[in-house]
């Protein structure tokens, strides 16, 4: 929702008593004269990252370790259904990241945020629970039925000022690389002490608290009054489908690059499955750092479109990269920095941009949408990744993944100036 719409709507929100307390809370964001983010904001950022955390936590700690897992229960010894149980996590997340986003837009973000994360805990427990691989699968479709991303982001923009929205999605967008460096280590550990049950327990237990956070740490938004949109209007949108393409692109990437890299670590770098995350922490770490002075600067000067086609130009080069040096070790940390630098930065402009061109009305269908194909992109990362690997050959996935990447810089050189943030909100007159 832009800032105008806001300003716009604050005399007939004034009235309406069902928003009495988001409309104050909107209001000293709006009045903050400090440069920096309010004290709202980063509370609602970050207290809103940590739950896009969580959930992705739900998604990748049960990669490195699922295979072994289920060895250990009937079905166990079917390649398919223990596939169907890593991945069906990711195909709920997109089937059900609409309805739920536009759900958010007629229901309120908070309310369906709760929803998401009580079917997510109820999921996680079921799995704990499960005697048999269909019953993970069950399990998992359930926890994955959650699918609140898209009211999460929107809310981060209905309760963040333009001028520091992309700080707030920056935060996001470090929290789901963080998440999967994280994963990496902790769940051979977690494995080990506490099993794939107690692995699901905790993760239902952290869903749970999340629940108060989203209560009583979050701020409310603002109610909204604008004339509903049409659904066709926002898959109709040239810049949205650019954006929705984008992510796809980048989750894709993302997983199909990691059906590689780790084997690579091994038998190139001579560094073993336990001490990876020795090589994951500080590059995520590091590229995090590294993407906020870009991040800060695009948006102070209104550089965004060079900075977003430069991220991607960067990911084309890590691409080609890989394929060539997949075997070099001290080229392979290297390219791994600059694929987390790139994806850190695509991974927090994005959705900032979408909440920007979006109708204020259906900024949550919006999001829906986008964060269907970032589920969408992560499944056919997957699937992609392990079939070229197994068939073709390693090489072949980054020669793809280039092929998409170049597609999308093209796309978007070609795009029209982003649109630039309003300008910061001034203080009442005395």
């Amino acid at each position: 929702m832009s800032m105008a719409t806001q300003s716009g709507s604050q005399t007939a929100l004034a009235g309406d008593t069902l928003a009495d307390s988001s409309t104050d809370a909107h209001a000293s964001i709006a009045s903050e004269q400090s440069s920096g983010m309010s004290r709202d904001e980063i509370r609602a950022s970050s207290s809103l990252a940590s739950i896009f955390a969580l959930r992705m936590l739900g998604l990748f700690l049960i990669l490195p370790v699922f295979a072994i897992h289920a060895k250990t229960l009937p079905g166990g010894d079917s390649a398919t259904l223990v596939g169907i149980a890593m991945g069906i996590y990711g195909a709920s997340q997109a089937l059900l990241q609409l309805p739920f986003g536009m759900a958010s837009d007629k229901y309120g973000r908070k309310r369906i945020i709760v929803i998401g994360l009580i079917l997510f805990a109820l999921g996680a427990f079921i799995s704990a629970g499960a005697t048999s691989v269909m019953g993970v699968i069950v399990g998992r479709a359930i926890q994955g039925a959650g699918a609140i991303s898209a009211a999460i982001t929107a809310l981060i923009a209905d309760v963040t000022r333009e001028e520091h929205r992309t700080k707030a999605m920056a935060m996001v967008g470090g929290s789901i690389g963080l998440s999967f460096a994280v994963s990496l280590v902790a769940a051979p550990a977690l494995y080990h002490s506490i099993g794939m049950s107690g692995i699901f327990i905790a993760t239902g237990v952290l869903a749970i608290a999340a629940i108060a956070v989203v209560l009583f740490v979050t701020p409310a938004a603002p109610m909204i009054r604008a004339e509903r949109v049409p659904f066709s209007v926002v898959l109709k949108n040239k810049e949205l489908m650019r954006l929705n393409y984008g992510v796809f692109v980048l989750h894709l990437s993302q997983v199909a690059m990691f059906v590689v890299v780790p084997s690579a670590l091994v038998q190139y770098a001579g560094i073993p499955l336990e001490s990876h995350w020795k090589v994951y922490l500080p590059v995520v770490f590091g590229s995090f750092v590294a993407m906020l002075p870009a991040i800060f600067i695009g948006e102070k000067r209104g550089k965004m479109k060079q900075i977003f086609v430069a991220a991607i130009g960067l990911m084309l080069l890590v691409q080609l990269g890989f394929w060539q040096f997949l075997d070099h070790p001290a080229v392979l940390m290297g390219l791994l920095f600059a694929f987390f630098l790139s994806f850190n930065i695509l991974e927090a402009s994005q959705p900032s941009l979408v909440s920007r061109v979006a109708p204020p009305a259906a900024k949550g269908a919006a999001l829906g949408v986008y964060n269907t194909l970032q589920a969408l992109g992560l499944a056919c990362g997957g699937v992609l990744g392990g079939y070229l690997k197994q068939h073709v050959g390693p090489s072949s996935i980054f020669i793809i993944g280039a092929g998409l990447t170049l597609a999308w810089l093209i796309i978007a050189v070609n795009m029209p100036e982003l649109p630039r943030r309003a300008k910061p909100a001034q203080p009442a007159q005395a």
